[in-house]
């Protein structure tokens, strides 16, 4: 299975190589003709307003939107929850708008403030480990979005249909089970539309 991951900012390498360990192809992608030789795609962290900024820039919020349309799973890491998120706390426009959540930016404070934690997730066996930077939190969901973990009841994982949402960074660990759960989920997704 061909795992794309957008190459505008932010972890790629990481994830390209999570990915490859979780037993998929990655691919970094720089144009939107990539997206249609991929069976999902991962939106890293780095700076939301800025990846936002160069999804616009390079055409990719509607190739995006298509992509996600088709059914095929995205999965927003960081950063990339909030480029998935219908609503941003503070900030009057979304970016992708695609996942039925309210997300606050940096709820989790500062650089000096960040951490590693193993954190339980529904439908992944084992706690999965977990490093918060500067993290978002998501700070409420609709009854289409089912919640996969909360940290100091708060929620920090969450899916809804093909959409995948983290608030921490699961690419600088070497656990890469929640890759590999994604990559079920683009395996699950091909199979649907055979």
């Amino acid at each position: 299975m061909r795992i794309g991951v957008l190459a505008l900012q932010g972890a790629v390498a990481e994830h390209m190589r999570s990915i490859e360990a979780a037993g998929g192809e990655a691919v970094a992608v720089k144009s939107t003709e990539q997206l249609d030789e991929l069976g999902g795609l991962i939106i890293p962290g780095g700076e939301s307003t800025t990846i936002g900024k160069l999804m616009r820039k390079y055409g990719f919020m509607d190739a995006v939107r298509s992509f996600s349309a088709q059914g095929k799973p995205i999965f927003g890491t960081c950063a990339g929850l909030i480029v998935l998120a219908e609503r941003i706390e503070g900030q009057e426009e979304a970016h992708l708008g695609l996942m039925d959540m309210t997300v606050a930016r940096n709820a989790f404070g500062r650089q000096r403030e960040s951490f590693e934690t193993d954190l339980p997730v529904k439908g992944i066996d084992e706690p999965i480990r977990a490093v918060f930077i500067r993290a978002p939190l998501i700070k409420e969901v609709s009854s289409k979005v089912e919640v996969l973990s909360t940290y100091n009841d708060e929620i920090v994982t969450a899916r809804q249909g093909n959409l995948l949402a983290c608030s921490y960074h699961p690419e600088l660990t070497d656990d890469y089970q929640l890759h590999a759960y994604f990559l079920n989920m683009a395996v699950e997704a091909a199979v649907a539309k055979r």
